[in-house]
This record gives C-alpha cells, sequence and structure tokens, in this order.
C-alpha cells in the first residue's frame, strides 16, 4: 500500500508466523546460566538509588484524598497541594499515631481525622516532611534511614519518550524481595517458555560482559496478536538501580518505547515472609499517523494494558517467589 503521492510508505507492523509447538521450541536452559543472572543482578544491587523508592502511579495521588503505601515497614503517606505538588511525609500522626492514609485533604493540606492536626507538608508539630518526586508518570518518596545510602536530590529515572506518548501503571504484591524480583527481569530466556500467550520467537542475541557499567541483555522476540498475527521488535533489558528493570524497544513498531518494572519492599506478611510490590510502567509511543487515535482513547487503554501486564506477573511473580522461597532454604543454584 503506497498511499497518496508525497507522504511516506505505509507498511503494517504485523507479520504472519506459523507457531511452534511450546514443547518444539529450543531448549534455552544452556544460554540462561544462573552465574551470568547472578553476576548482573550483583552488579545492579551496587549501582546507587539515592534511597527513592517508588511508591505508585502519579496520578493515583489526588488533592482529593491522601495516599498510603507501607515501604520497608515506614508508613508513607502522600498528597497534591492546591497546585498539585506532590507532598509526603511520615504516615502516622505525630499527636497519637493516627493513620493518615484514612484522613482528608482540605485545599492542598491534610487535615487528620482524629483531631483534626492539619499538614501542609512542611515541618510540623513534629512531622518531617520526606523528598518526593513526580516524574510525571511514577511517584517516589526518598527514605534515607531505609535506603542507608548517601542521598541523591533526585531518584534515578530511566530515559523514556518525550512526549505524545501512551502511559500506565500496573501494581501487583508478591512475596518476595526486591532482587527476586529483578532477577526474573535480568532473565530474558524465560519469556516464551513461561509465557507462550504472549511471546513467540525469543532469541537473546546479547548478554553484558563481566565488567560492564550498564547491564544490557538484547532480545529478538515476536509480540503475539491473534492467530499467526505478531509483531517483531528488538528490546534491551537495563537495571539502572538496585530496584529497577527497564525494557526499551530499540527496533520495531513502538521504537523508544519502554516498560519499567521497579521492585518496593513492603511490610512482612503476618507470617514474617517479606513482601514486594511490582509496580510497572509502560510508556508506549509510535511513529504512526493512526497512534494519534491511541492517544486520545488512552483512558480506555490504560485498563487493557495493566490487563495483559498482569496476566504476565501472574506468572512471574510464582516465578519470583519460588526463587525467594529457595534462597530462603539455602538451595537456590548458582
Amino acid at each position: 500500500m503506497t498511499g497518496r503521492p508525497g507522504l511516506p510508505r505505509y507498511t503494517l507492523p504485523v507479520r504472519s508466523r506459523r507457531r511452534t509447538r511450546w514443547e518444539q521450541q529450543t531448549p534455552t536452559w544452556r544460554e540462561a546460566r544462573p552465574s551470568l543472572i547472578a553476576d548482573a543482578l550483583k552488579r545492579s544491587t551496587a549501582r546507587p538509588s539515592g534511597n527513592w523508592y517508588v511508591i505508585g502511579a502519579s496520578r493515583d495521588i489526588s488533592g482529593d484524598r491522601p495516599f498510603g503505601r507501607t515501604v520497608g515497614g515506614v508508613e508513607v503517606v502522600a498528597w497534591r497541594t492546591a497546585s498539585g505538588e506532590l507532598r509526603a511525609g511520615p504516615g502516622a500522626c505525630p499527636h497519637l499515631g493516627a493513620p493518615l492514609r484514612d484522613s482528608r485533604v482540605v485545599c492542598g493540606s491534610l487535615v487528620c481525622h482524629w483531631h483534626g492536626l492539619t499538614l501542609d507538608g512542611h515541618t510540623s508539630a513534629g512531622w518531617e516532611p520526606y523528598p518526593a518526586h513526580d516524574d510525571g508518570v511514577l511517584a517516589w518518596v526518598r527514605l534515607d534511614a531505609l535506603g542507608g545510602e548517601p542521598p541523591l536530590d533526585r531518584p534515578v529515572v530511566p530515559q523514556r519518550p518525550r512526549d505524545k506518548a501512551v502511559d500506565a501503571v500496573f501494581t501487583a504484591v508478591g512475596r518476595c524481595e526486591p532482587e527476586d524480583v529483578v532477577a526474573n527481569r535480568l532473565d530474558p530466556w524465560h519469556g516464551s517458555w513461561l509465557h507462550p500467550y504472549s511471546f513467540l520467537d525469543l532469541a537473546v542475541v546479547g548478554t553484558p560482559s563481566s565488567d560492564a557499567d550498564e547491564d544490557a541483555f538484547t532480545v529478538d522476540v515476536s509480540f503475539k496478536l491473534a492467530g499467526r498475527l505478531v509483531v517483531p521488535v528488538r528490546a534491551v533489558f537495563t537495571a539502572p538501580e538496585p530496584r529497577t528493570v527497564v525494557m526499551r524497544i530499540v527496533e520495531g513498531e513502538g521504537a523508544t518505547s519502554v516498560a519499567e518494572t521497579h521492585a518496593t519492599p513492603l511490610s512482612p506478611a503476618p507470617d514474617g515472609s517479606p513482601r514486594t510490590a511490582v509496580i510497572e510502567a509502560v510508556v508506549a509511543v509510535s511513529g504512526r499517523r493512526g497512534f494519534a487515535v491511541a492517544r486520545a482513547a488512552a483512558p480506555a487503554l490504560r485498563p487493557l494494558i495493566r490487563w495483559a501486564a498482569g496476566r504476565l506477573w501472574r506468572d512471574d511473580l510464582a516465578y519470583a517467589e519460588r526463587r525467594r522461597l529457595l534462597r530462603h532454604m539455602g538451595r537456590f543454584p548458582g
């Protein structure tokens, strides 16, 4: 299809591929060396985070009500001022310990629902704010006592498409630690085995060297659509800080689009096992003229993006939880 004179040639991003039966795939266990994944994980945990933690999607924190999250056992409350600025601090009222996540936001200030103590986001009545950052997609809070690293003024936010993007954020919770989530993402070889409903013809074509400053796993993969229709892309996985893995499409449809996986530790489960929130941000772009329609339909598309992420994380959290269990038992390989 050539279109009208003077316009670029229009090509469909989809291809038709005959599907290989699941059991007839080429095994990837020899390539997915435990030592290679463990070394990449070790290097990622050594990178600075500046004590910043993702607490949720930017759009989930409004000026109408407070947002609460317990990060590594630390209660955090966040809200927006009348001008839309993000504020965050301890989630317990300094007066008698009321849960501020259940309080109200009135004219940009947080008003405790027990005795009416009003907090405007600055130091008041023994309440000390936490540094907060809104990157436009995700909300971050800096917890220096929890992180124990030299603090950074801003979190390590991965490079994203600059504008005209559709973004969605998915959150799930598993009984594991952040390193188990990161290890899952630093193992791209499991994709077409564990997620045959989403991926086809996955091949890891590049792995990091032992002295790499930035770990990069390069993957050629086809995303399944319907029937034999697939969208082939090349993607690169990197770990810019200890609790983040970024998948960036570098060739094919949606080039420069990213899926950021952030692992935020929570409070332990009642039985004492660790819990981690997987907060995944998908920021998608396309150079195709029709993508303007997708941007206009973003509110309707976000539930679909979250559904697709949830289907993947149903299996990936089982992977991460199993890894944590084996590690706890001293039986994890590598």
